[in-house]
Formats: C-alpha cells, sequence, structure tokens
C-alpha cells in the first residue's frame, strides 16, 4: 500500500508536509520521502529508508533544512519515492500510490523504440511510479499525459505531480484509492488519509472523484478533469487499511467497524457460549466493540499489542518474519484467558498463519475454547489493484486451498463463485474445514452483504473482488 501528502501555501509548507505525511506511516513501512519547490532555491528532495526507524526520526533534520511553499510526501512498502524528473513538461516531482498490473507490458512497449531507460530497484524491479512518468513524458502536457497513465495502467494509480506553479492531484480512474483535499487561511492540502490534515489546521474541503484530476496552488484548486461517474473503491480501507478517524466517501472507518461487529453477533444470535468478546488489535479491536456492545458479552483485551518498538503491522515484508513479528507483538494477559471461553475478532484471514498461531497462543495460554469471527468474507482472489495482497499465488490463501482440496484440483470460476455465495452447501463445508485446520473452536466468517450494509454505500461502487471475483 502507499499513502502520500502534499501542501500549497502562501507561506514555508514544511512543517504541515513533514507532520501530513508522518500521518501516513500506517500504510508502509520500506520507503519514505519528501520534494518540495521553492522559488529561490528550487526542487529539493529526501528519501529514506523507514523499515527500522519511524518516520519522524529519519527526517527531523529535512524540516530546518528544507524549505518551500509547494511539496509533496511519500510513505511506501515498495518503491523510493518521490522522484524528481526533468522532461519536456519542465522539472516535476512525483509521486503514486496503487499498483500496475500489467508492467511487464507496458516496459516492453517503452522499450520498442529503444530511447527510454529505467533507474532498476533492488530484486531487478522498474519502480511503478517512474513507470507512471514515463508514460505521463508521452503526451504534450500533464494532464493528457495524466489521464493517458490512468488509461494505459491495469489496477489502479492515483498520483500527485509537484510543479514550479502548483500540484497536479489526480485520483485513479476508478476512485480505489481515495484523494482529499483541506483548506486553511493561508493554503490547501491533499491527502490520502482525511484525518491526517485536522490537527495541522486544516477543515474539508472536498473528496476529488474517480479519475478527477485537479491542480492546487496557495489560491485554489481547479478542476482540470472532470470526475467519472464509475467508482470502485477498496472496500478493505474500511475493514482493515484505513486508520480509525478516517472517513472515505463520508463514511467512519470507526463507525463502520461498529456496526460490521454489531452485524456478526445479529447472525450468531446468541449461538455460542462465550465468556468475552476479544479482538486481535488492531484492526480487529473496534469489530470486537461492535459485537461486545450488540451481543451484551463484555468486551475484553485478552493481550495487549507491544507498540513502544513494534509500531506498524505490516513489517517485515517477507512472509515468515511477518508471522514472527506478529507473535512477537501480541503479550498475553494470563488472568483475562485462563479458562475462559474467547471470541476472537480479527480483520481478514488471507493465509491463515498469523490467526492460526494466534489460537494457539491462546490455548497455550489457558483458553478454553477460542471462537473466531472474522470481519470480511473468506479471502477467494489476490488483489489486482492496490496490493493488498502480493501472494505469488492465489494458492497462498487458505479459502483457495481448501476449495482445491476439497474438489480434488483447480477449478473452474463458476465453482469459485459458487463457493464465495455464505447460502450454499459448500461454501459451509470450506468455512467447516478453515476452522478445523485452523483449530478454532468455531469459525463464522462475516457475510459480503452484512459487510457492504455496515459501509452504507451502494455495492457498485465498491471494490469486491478479492472475496467473490468482481471486476
Amino acid at each position: 500500500m502507499g499513502g502520500f501528502f502534499a501542501v500549497a501555501s502562501k507561506v514555508n509548507c514544511m512543517f504541515d508536509l513533514y507532520f501530513g505525511t508522518d500521518y501516513h506511516s500506517h500504510l508502509g513501512t520500506r520507503r519514505a520521502g519528501m520534494a518540495v519547490y521553492d522559488k529561490s532555491y528550487g526542487f529539493n528532495r529526501a528519501i529514506h529508508n523507514i523499515e527500522n526507524t519511524p518516520f519522524r526520526t529519519k527526517f527531523d533534520k529535512e524540516v530546518g533544512r528544507m524549505e518551500g511553499n509547494m511539496g509533496i510526501g511519500s510513505i511506501s512498502d515498495y518503491e523510493p519515492q518521490p522522484l524528481v524528473v526533468r522532461s519536456h513538461h519542465g522539472t516535476y516531482a512525483i509521486c503514486t500510490v496503487g499498483r500496475i498490473s500489467n508492467m511487464d507490458a507496458l516496459i516492453e512497449e517503452v522499450f520498442k523504440d529503444g530511447s527510454l531507460h529505467f533507474m532498476e530497484m533492488s530484486g531487478g524491479l522498474i519502480n511503478a511510479t517512474e513507470m507512471t512518468a514515463a508514460i505521463i513524458n508521452q503526451k504534450d502536457n500533464l494532464v493528457e499525459g495524466i489521464r493517458y497513465a490512468q488509461e494505459k495502467i491495469e489496477g489502479s494509480m492515483t498520483i500527485l505531480i509537484l510543479t514550479e506553479k502548483g500540484i497536479y492531484c489526480a485520483r485513479d480512474r476508478l476512485g480505489r484509492t481515495p484523494l482529499v483535499l483541506g483548506r486553511k487561511e493561508d493554503g490547501y492540502c491533499a491527502s490520502f488519509e482525511s484525518f491526517a490534515y485536522l490537527n495541522l489546521g486544516y477543515k474539508d474541503y472536498r473528496e476529488l472523484g474517480p479519475g478527477e484530476i485537479a491542480v492546487m496552488t496557495p489560491e485554489g484548486v481547479t478542476t482540470l478533469a472532470a470526475p467519472g461517474k464509475k467508482m470502485r473503491i477498496c472496500t478493505f480501507l474500511w475493514v482493515y487499511y484505513g486508520y480509525p478517524s478516517s472517513r472515505y466517501e463520508g463514511v467512519s472507518v470507526e463507525k463502520m467497524r461498529y456496526d460490521c461487529g454489531e452485524k456478526l453477533a445479529i447472525r450468531d444470535n446468541g449461538g455460542v457460549d462465550i465468556d468475552v468478546v476479544a479482538g486481535v488489535p488492531d484492526s480487529g479491536t473496534a469489530h470486537a466493540v461492535g459485537y461486545a456492545n450488540a451481543s451484551g458479552v463484555p468486551f475484553s483485551r485478552p493481550f495487549i499489542k507491544y507498540t513502544p518498538t513494534w509500531p506498524r503491522s505490516f513489517m517485515p515484508t517477507i512472509q515468515e518474519k511477518r508471522n514472527l513479528i506478529a507473535r512477537m507483538k501480541l503479550i498475553p494477559v494470563r488472568e483475562l484467558i485462563d479458562g475462559k471461553s474467547l471470541l476472537m475478532i480479527d480483520d481478514s484471514i488471507v493465509r491463515g498463519t498469523q490467526l492460526r498461531e494466534t489460537a494457539e497462543y491462546l490455548f497455550d495460554s489457558g483458553a478454553r475454547e477460542v471462537h473466531v469471527r472474522p470481519s470480511c468474507p473468506p479471502i477467494m482472489f489476490g488483489c489486482k489493484y492496490i496490493n493488498f495482497s502480493r501472494s505469488t499465488s492465489e494458492m497462498e490463501l487458505i479459502a483457495r486451498q481448501v476449495i482445491c482440496s476439497e474438489e480434488g484440483g483447480d477449478v473452474e470460476r463458476t465453482i469459485l463463485e459458487d463457493y464465495a455465495n455464505p447460502d450454499t452447501d459448500r461454501y459451509h463445508r470450506m468455512e467447516k474445514e478453515i476452522g478445523r485446520r485452523m483449530k478454532f473452536t468455531s469459525l463464522r466468517y462475516q457475510r459480503l452483504d452484512d459487510m457492504i450494509d455496515a459501509i452504507g454505500i451502494d455495492r457498485e461502487c465498491l471494490c469486491t473482488y478479492c472475496w467473490d471475483g468482481r471486476e
């Protein structure tokens, strides 16, 4: 994933840019950067590795060293950015959030005339932001270039471009990720997370629509390309990615999670005899509060996440080490576990490794029963839009493993759709087998229709691909 923040101000923007970018640290853990423009000094940029050091520690010196009235900042899980590019459009800085699913095809296309090269990242990968810039530079102006990139890129790509005259803000073509604007007396800001500017004195201005392109200056925001009518915003923003205090399309993340947990409790309808409800921290906690409030069963915290030195759940990117770190973070409170029947709510089950080990951890700490209620349906497809899951194969998904085992091999799309339907026998067999493999006392997934109801916006506006394969 990743996040961004931008400021166009009548005064030095560095303070706002520094803290606004830092407020996106929950969205990425590998690279961070800021780029600013000043009329006297031109462009200035800094990029640091933040895998083992928080953003503020790495960039505290830049606050005093860098200066400008316009700037963009980025937090990223993968590519270093912002990049400073010199082209026929002039010099500009660019950062992006999204995923290029057709990277190989685009590389082959831009190499055809032999006049382009890329700076290779570690592992032989090409920086997705650099590829986006290369596509933009094929057109006569930035607006045409951005629209061309949005059309050519399969996946999604939200873009910020810092120029001498203003900051171009472009939400991806189907609005899979958000882009929200804030305003205060001396300027404007653009942000992935809507909460990131509130403590900096900005008020909500507006959200960009799908595919909309606007230019932001200290004096105002002008739309250069109107938004499209079709939207597919990622549903996982509410379930998992989004910070609790954020809102997307006017819907509160924290409130949605309460409502989602409430719907899980209503579906259970007192069908399990439990002593306490608990959430796997952090994103499962609000869902658990909603379940507890609706069921009347007390909410408890049987283990605590050790945040002083392990503040971020995305680190590191190697799956085996992520599993180890996830386990190391959780410290049990044995007095709240021993002899208890617990109902645990987590945001999702992807591969299943971490939650299985969490359940084993609870049993080893004396739990009598561990019932599990994921707050979203079984994940059937690997995300090809925003890097929710960068699985090398969909067979890494626990649901797909069980389906292939049940069916004796890989299956056709129509059979997968049957497994995705919570009212079919196939679905119930899959759910039961996943629970058995993971050694839960019981397992019941959230239904897709209940989860969408908890969000409260039109299903046609939501991306649900990872659960039902809907494009």
